[in-house]
């Protein structure tokens, strides 16, 4: 009974976690749709990578605590990061600018 328990309490934290770290990258997203580049990298420079640093390390330390109780609860890994990980980087020159895409992920996501 006690390990069914830990592992309710483990859930249960796990599914606030995923919720922090939607808010958080909600908020990341507003940010960015409002105007301010980084938070996908299509630039790579220094200037906009350090205005969107302090976001990606947050949603990164949530995702790794989240990804760690998912492996001990015997989930898959948290798909959402992943996918927004794959979505950061360099774009060809034709690809849309960041805000508009932050407004696809805000429709993504509901909010």
């Amino acid at each position: 009974m006690a390990r069914a328990d830990r592992l309710e309490r483990m859930d249960i934290r796990r599914a606030e976690l995923e919720e922090e770290y939607r808010a958080a990258l909600i908020e990341a997203l507003k940010v960015t749709a409002s105007g301010v580049w980084g938070l996908f990298d299509h630039g790579q420079d220094k200037r906009t990578r350090a205005n969107a640093a302090p976001a990606i390390e947050t949603l990164t330390e949530i995702a790794g605590a989240i990804d760690d109780l998912r492996e001990t609860l015997a989930m898959p890994p948290f798909e959402l990061h992943r996918a927004f990980m794959a979505a950061r980087g360099k774009v060809s020159s034709h690809a849309v600018g960041e805000p508009k895409q932050a407004r696809a992920w805000l429709e993504r996501l509901g909010a």
